[in-house]
């Protein structure tokens, strides 16, 4: 049953109602002044409070004020012997669970504590039902989001909420060591200090553990691991600067779950994204991914007064490879052509199949010089390699290559882009396997171009 605070000055009404809360088989402590009520609720826990409204020194209002103040959770009966309204209207709205009138029965007394216990029991259970509606609701927005830095804003704002952490360090992994997907409540040099040894201390970790050793001033680190199945993601990491809440596990491996539900439904989408930005024959990207990085380069160019170039390149005469062979053999040159390019470029740099037997490179941080070198780079060793599609089949091949240079040659992507088409257009028209740079005077190429190949 209830373990219950029983304050009355009269030592036979302690005795009296204290043996009617025994018989109901409560635990009762009996005290008559309010220090005493100060005293032992510090000491122990009470689920009720049973105080008269008239002490020495004080009265029952200021019982339940401080019981309501500093245990809300303490639900509090007042009896009196004074037969007003007034007194039972500011008990209640002071927060008293009940309200009695002396002479107190055995049965109003113990059905009074009752029905206060019965009200906690539901408040609590009504709390603790929102409470686990809000992680519900948390954990779904955060599994359905499929932007990887709102995601990391959603989970650490949950976790905030729910745990009352007072700092969260996200981890993740991509296929590769643990890295830092995002933060709240770090500065930027706690997190820098803190990646290296939590990289290390977590990597293949699959339960929930504290850590020891950390830099910061934090009493208590916790970690969660983010697994789907047998598959770990990433880790949760939550810093108190107290104690944590009794409910911490439980609700941080809920939306550690969740968390690593959104990093395999984000790991879909990017696969699902990659084939629509992929050329279906050469396994490049494709014009659609092409004008995607272009708006995304030229807006950051833009922003730091930063240069890049285009390599716009058309294969010399390759309608007659098709023609002679057949599309089979033409299909698998393109393939080996794109290989070839890859092969004259950086990591960094993008290689698109543009359509038909025409490429473009994405020279990153590169400006006309540096990019006039690439050209020549990959038209040279074009002219040099020996191009196998079939056994039995040896063929040469040559390409034109026009330059153009963000912001020196074009402002925008549409006109960056027919700089480099008209550059690459004046070779066509020549004498072909050359390269050349952007020019205000070149000739626009004609929308038949691509038949003569």
């Amino acid at each position: 049953m209830a373990r219950i605070l029983l304050v009355d000055d009269e030592k036979m009404a302690r005795t009296l109602y204290g043996d009617y809360l025994r018989a109901a088989g409560h635990t009762v402590t009996a005290v008559g002044r309010f220090e005493e009520v100060q005293e032992a609720l510090g000491a122990a826990a009470y689920d009720a409070v049973v105080t008269d409204l008239i002490l020495p020194g004080a009265d029952g209002m200021e019982v339940l004020r401080f019981t309501k103040e500093r245990y809300p959770g303490i639900e509090v009966v007042v009896i009196t012997g004074l037969d007003k309204v007034d007194p039972a209207v500011r008990a209640i709205k002071s927060g008293a669970a009940e309200y009695l009138v002396k002479p107190v029965a055995p049965e109003a007394l113990q059905h009074a504590v009752r029905r206060a216990l019965t009200t906690r029991d539901l408040l609590r259970e009504n709390a603790s039902l929102r409470q686990y509606v809000a992680l519900l609701e948390m954990g779904q927005r955060i599994a359905t989001t499929l932007d990887r830095e709102r995601l990391a804003i959603a989970v650490s704002s949950a976790l905030e909420a729910q745990t009352l952490a007072d700092a969260v360090l996200l981890l993740v992994r991509d296929g590769s060591p643990l890295r830092i997907h995002g933060s709240s409540g770090l500065e930027q040099e706690e997190v820098a200090s803190l990646e290296t040894v939590l990289c290390t201390q977590l990597e293949g970790v699959r339960t929930p553990r504290a850590l020891d050793g950390l830099p910061g001033d934090y009493a208590h680190v916790l970690a969660f691991p983010a697994s789907d199945g047998e598959l770990s993601l990433g880790q949760i990491v939550l810093f108190f600067s107290g104690a944590p809440p009794e409910n911490v596990a439980e609700a941080a491996g809920f939306l550690a779950r969740h968390y690593a539900l959104a990093l395999r439904n984000l790991g879909r989408f990017a696969e699902v994204e990659d084939l629509a930005y992929m050329d279906d024959l050469t396994h490049l990207y494709n014009m659609r991914y092409l004008h995607l990085v272009l708006d995304r380069d030229v807006k950051a160019a833009q922003q730091t007064q930063g240069t890049f170039s285009l390599l716009f390149m058309d294969l010399d005469h390759f309608k007659a490879v098709n023609d002679t062979h057949g599309h089979l053999v033409g299909s698998r040159l393109l393939v080996e052509v794109g290989r070839v390019l890859k092969g004259c470029v950086r990591e960094r740099d993008v290689v698109v199949r543009y359509g038909g037997d025409e490429y473009v490179v994405l020279l990153r941080n590169t400006d006309s010089g540096g990019a006039l070198k690439v050209a020549e780079r990959i038209r040279r060793t074009m002219e040099n390699h020996r191009f196998t599609p079939r056994e039995g089949i040896s063929l040469s091949l040559t390409t034109c290559v026009g330059v153009a240079t963000f912001p020196e040659h074009a402002r925008d992507k549409a006109a960056l882009l027919d700089m480099a088409d008209r550059a690459m257009y004046r070779g066509k028209r020549g004498s072909r396997n050359v390269v050349y740079m952007a020019a205000m005077d070149l000739e626009a190429p004609p929308a038949e171009r691509k038949v003569a190949g």
